[in-house]
């Protein structure tokens, strides 16, 4: 099969591997669509220690099934693989589960490549009238979905639900339509880049897309770097909540004083359960995420030179999925 494979740092390689089979109990699909994530960038880039080279990236995908009893299922993949039986798994919150695999992260190839194996838990069927481009979109999409619920119930219920999302890429509009598929009316994104913010202005209305100004019951920060903490320590009202979603670096920003001091709930955020991951597809399928437009398509074997471009911030629209057999 053809894979693109992470080499070494900003090296990516579009080569022949050995076909795969499916592991015992689980299920070869055929990938049609896998996105480029913020995390397989931190690979590409080398500061990701979990991702050692060489390794297949790539864990937001969708395809069809091949062979066995689910043969011929269009499906999109949920790459969190738990043990299901710990109790976190058994509490419904896979994705603390302290065995946990994913796609991507040894010893687990990603779908930067033909053909990935997944159990059937971790596969839900896309009904025919879905492209698999869109249904692909539901891994990040459910990231962003459990951070807008975490922080919707951690709110007062005396306080407005407005928020500030930091960061205009797909996680951060992502959490936008998430928090507004949540009854969210008024939601900020503010994103640096300008290319991409004419890009959010174009697809989200101008009063969408502003710099970070006044104070916001709810922020998630959708970056994750210092300043980014920095600035939602500053913009979130007494009392208000912080989602943490973003994992650009590990140190440094926020204002534990002011936090203390005001009662700023701060809430870190990892992945989704399968239930969240669940209900992000059906939203998608119901059209309650909006149309689901702002990605662009390559051919897996131009991948390399995709990430070259997002490492140049030279892509405009916040996804870039890419399609292993063109």
């Amino acid at each position: 099969m053809k894979a693109l494979v992470y080499e070494g740092v900003e090296t990516l390689v579009y080569r022949d591997l050995p076909d795969i089979r499916a592991r015992d109990g689980e299920h070869l699909v055929r990938i049609e669509a896998v996105g480029i994530c913020g995390s397989d960038m931190h690979a590409y880039l080398g500061h990701d220690a979990r991702r050692p080279a060489p390794l297949i990236l790539g864990h937001e995908a969708a395809g069809v099934v091949q062979g066995g009893p689910m043969d011929g299922q269009r499906v999109t993949i949920n790459p969190l693989v738990p043990c299901g039986t710990c109790h976190a798994c058994t509490s419904g919150r896979e994705n603390l589960c302290p065995e946990r695999q994913i796609i991507s992260l040894p010893p687990r190839e990603g779908a930067f490549a033909q053909f990935v194996s997944m159990p059937a838990a971790n596969l839900v069927a896309v009904p025919d009238g879905v492209p698999l481009d869109k249904a692909s979109l539901a891994e990040p999409l459910a990231v962003s979905w459990h951070t807008a619920r975490l922080v919707l119930a951690a709110l007062h219920p005396s306080m407005e639900r407005r928020a500030l999302v930091l960061g205009g890429g797909a996680i951060g509009l992502a959490a936008s339509l998430a928090l507004k598929a949540m009854g969210v009316a008024e939601v900020t994104i503010v994103e640096p880049n300008p290319a991409r913010r004419a890009f959010l202005t174009d697809a989200c209305g101008e009063d969408a897309v502003a710099d970070a100004s006044g104070a916001f019951p709810m922020v998630i920060d959708a970056v994750g770097y210092a300043a980014t903490r920095a600035t939602a320590s500053a913009h979130t009202l007494p009392g208000g909540v912080i989602g943490h979603v973003g994992l650009g670096e590990d140190m440094g920003g926020l204002d534990v004083r002011r936090m203390t001091l005001q009662e700023i709930t701060f809430i870190g955020t990892y992945t989704y359960t399968a239930q969240d991951f669940r209900d992000t597809a059906q939203a998608i399928y119901d059209g309650r995420l909006g149309p689901l437009d702002w990605f662009q398509t390559r051919a897996l074997a131009d991948g390399a030179e995709a990430f070259v471009d997002l490492r140049g911030g030279k892509v405009a629209t916040p996804k870039i999925i890419l399609t292993p057999w063109t």
